[in-house]
């Protein structure tokens, strides 16, 4: 046996190496730690310039809607931006689409589903749908939910409304369908709900206008190519006449009213350079408590 194979065997060396590996493991962890307290600071000090909202110019008007945010159900603060609008425009009950829900736990309709709403949701995700299924038994059997499992594309998202036997006026709409939203809306220029909840893609500037490129067979790859810009959106609403009337903190939804309902219920100009709002996603990491499921969502 060699002198190094004697080396290789003694038990420091063995002892050496143990504690080598536990050294690794542990520096390994500890830059895992350090990365997820350098995200929780981030998301700390995004919802501490949240909390001075109130007292900040841009939000002191009272025709603005941030204040307003309140999260039951979505994302963010969409919920109680929706029932401010309602408030406004004098919507105290009625009907809602939802294009994109996922398993209906964290999407913009629920909380209106729960307080006697009536509607359609609508997802590309049978696994999805399914869970729906077990999860809103309770309105689906009542009949105040329809829910369906479908594709939808700019080429057949009238066609699946039409089937679907939803009105063209409902009042309260979200599409959220990540790559090709604002193919699928820009098809849907004889829908006209009184609220339209739309993602924007706030990587873009507000002044930019922007869409990727359509793509019925493509899904979002995970990166900041998807949707428009919230300057695009903007036109295309105008094209079909609504306004802007805000978005959300986070940076993921924009908030559309028909302009008939407008009158001086919001802030104008109802631009995106006015009412644009940059990605702040940190905010969405914490969800706080479960939402809960079947006869226990309220």
């Amino acid at each position: 046996m060699t002198l190094k194979a004697l080396y290789q065997r003694l038990p420091i060396v063995r002892e050496l190496r143990t504690i080598r590996d536990f050294l690794a493991e542990i520096h390994c962890n500890l830059t895992g730690i350090t990365r997820r307290l350098s995200e929780i600071a981030q998301i700390q000090q995004t919802k501490l310039m949240a909390l001075q909202l109130p007292i900040h110019p841009r939000y002191g008007d009272h025709l603005r809607l941030l204040r307003y945010s309140a999260q039951t159900f979505s994302q963010g603060g969409e919920d109680g931006i929706v029932a401010e609008i309602c408030r406004r425009i004098g919507v105290k009950s009625g009907t809602f689409l939802e294009i994109g829900i996922g398993d209906g736990l964290e999407n913009n309709t629920t909380l209106l589903l729960t307080q006697g709403w009536r509607g359609w949701w609508i997802d590309a995700n049978r696994q999805q749908v399914s869970a729906v299924e077990k999860s809103f038994h309770k309105w689906i059997s009542s009949g105040r939910l329809k829910v369906a499992c479908a594709e939808i594309t700019a080429d057949n998202v009238m066609s699946h409304l039409r089937d679907l036997s939803i009105p063209v006026e409902v009042d309260c709409f979200s599409l959220d369908i990540d790559r090709n939203t604002y193919w699928v809306w820009r098809a849907m220029k004889e829908f006209r709900p009184k609220i339209a909840v739309i993602e924007y893609n706030a990587s873009r500037p507000p002044n930019v206008e922007w869409e990727v490129d359509y793509s019925p067979s493509s899904v979002w790859n995970g990166t900041i190519v998807f949707g428009a810009s919230l300057k695009s959106l903007e036109v295309l609403a105008a094209d079909f006449g609504y306004s802007l009337v805000g978005c959300t903190l986070e940076g993921i939804n924009a908030f559309f009213v028909r302009n008939d309902l407008v009158g001086g219920n919001f802030k104008d100009p109802f631009t995106a350079e006015n009412h644009y709002e940059p990605p702040r996603y940190a905010l969405c990491s914490l969800r706080g408590h479960p939402r809960a499921v079947g006869d226990q969502l309220f």
